[in-house]
């Protein structure tokens, strides 16, 4: 049977593989900002939002200026949170999520206030595990994700009303249960496709969100202070990141249909399950590995070099051509996020005895715009961005691979529910771009004369 619809998909996909085709000039010629991109790179203004600002250059009378780069939640340098919770030593997820979400900074007492609310909201509906994670694994962590955030509109007793509190109440029970949904599902999918014991871990609502994550995903349930502050941190500059990145604007698209929380969010999930976007962070690791395992001499930066044009030129890597990890849509001198997330995989290479390999990432950062300009003839700044330096910590973390892109979501969810709300209150219209038809008009051709 497979093999009669295999030779069936085939003749058709022959006959119809032309209609999905035309000359790339259609896109200049009708003036197409593809990639809702203008000729520049800059992003086409499509709305207004006052939850993050990302800020990467200047336009000087119509020029693309670099600037070093900076992001904002809520009008406050994530830089100058991420300091300030070092400085006293204590964790700052939660502070970023309540300021997303509301708008300002929490008191002491809020903010404590908060944190149990997200405590209390972490557990899964009653049946919700056995029915909808543990009957139906996934190979992949944030397909799973996305289909337990769509399941849970079956739980909602509202799961369609968009009043502001019910958004809320839909918003706070997200952020609690994201992180007990990658927890159960990893397990799952450990225990279905892996062979391993199945153990599934009740969150502690006296631990902060970081410090859950591996007690909820560690067997043992062990881990040092040093690795839950750093994922926190990580946490803090996954929170959010501007009404246009390829999940929020997902989000926003759909929201602005007035479908229910859960459509929408979950249409971010799988957004950011896509290696061009959250998925990156894993594309950079493989990329890594096979740089280690076909350079010698890894403090050679004519090894590093000569490698690095290899993958420009085609001749290595996943044969696209591209060096993940570097460059950025906005950021043009520096991806602010990555300048602190390099400062957290030193600490850790430290502290793991992995100076070596982290030595190795910073040849790479050097050495790329050279690699780029040589052979691409391309000498913008080229900066690396937050999955360069990720992936990495995560690895020193001893965070298995899986979690890598849903410890990305379990984070930004924060940003995407943000940003559902302020779509709802503020959009006003439904989201609906145009595309120009190219195909050539003909008439229906009777099926006999076929």
């Amino acid at each position: 049977m497979k093999d009669n619809f295999d030779e069936y998909l085939k003749m058709v996909f022959d006959e119809r593989k032309h209609f999905d085709s035309f000359p790339v000039r259609c896109y200049n010629e009708y003036n197409v900002k593809r990639g809702l991109r203008n000729a520049d790179g800059t992003g086409v203004l499509a709305g207004l939002t006052a939850i993050g600002e990302v800020h990467g250059y200047i336009l000087d009378e119509g020029v693309k200026v670099p600037v070093e780069g900076t992001l904002r939640y809520r009008g406050i340098s994530v830089k100058d949170i991420v300091d300030h919770c070092i400085s006293e030593n204590r964790f700052g997820f939660e502070e970023v999520a309540f300021l997303l979400t509301f708008g300002f900074l929490p008191s002491r007492s809020k903010l404590e206030s908060f944190r149990k609310v997200l405590a209390n909201n972490r557990s899964l509906p009653n049946g919700f595990t056995e029915d909808m994670i543990l009957k139906a694994p996934s190979k992949n962590i944030m397909n799973k994700l996305e289909r337990s955030t769509l399941a849970l509109y079956s739980y909602d007793d509202n799961p369609d009303d968009i009043s502001i509190p019910n958004l809320l109440r839909q918003s706070l029970e997200l952020i609690s249960r994201f992180p007990t949904m990658i927890a159960y599902a990893y397990a799952a999918k450990q225990h279905y496709f892996n062979d391993k014991s199945l153990v599934l871990h009740n969150a502690d609502p006296s631990l902060s969100t970081a410090e859950n994550f591996f007690y909820m995903t560690r067997p043992n349930h062990k881990f040092k202070d040093i690795e839950a502050k750093i994922l926190d941190m990580a946490l803090m500059l996954h929170a959010e990141h501007g009404g246009g990145n390829n999940s929020a604007f997902a989000i926003r698209v759909l929201s602005s249909s007035n479908t229910d929380t859960y459509s929408a969010i979950a249409s971010g999930v799988g957004s950011l399950k896509g290696p061009k976007h959250g998925g990156a962070n894993q594309k950079m690791m493989a990329q890594m590995e096979e740089l280690k395992a076909n350079i010698s001499n890894w403090e050679s930066k004519d090894e590093v070099y000569d490698y690095l044009c290899k993958i420009l030129r085609k001749e290595a890597g996943d044969g696209t051509g591209l060096i993940y990890g570097v460059g950025h849509a906005i950021y043009t001198l520096s991806d602010p996020r990555a300048e602190i997330l390099s400062g957290c995989a030193r600490t850790l290479a430290e502290e793991t005895d992995n100076m070596k390999e982290y030595s190795l990432y910073r040849t790479v950062a050097e050495l790329t715009p050279k690699a780029f300009a040589d052979i691409k003839g391309i000498t913008a700044p080229m900066p690396v961005n937050v999955d360069f330096y990720s992936g990495l910590i995560y690895k020193m973390l001893n965070i298995p691979e899986d979690l890598y892109t849903p410890i990305f979501a379990m984070a930004r969810v924060v940003g995407w529910c943000a940003h559902r709300i302020e779509e709802v209150m503020t959009g006003g219209k439904i989201i609906r771009p145009a595309y120009k038809s190219v195909v050539e008009r003909s008439s229906y051709i009777p099926i006999d004369k076929r």
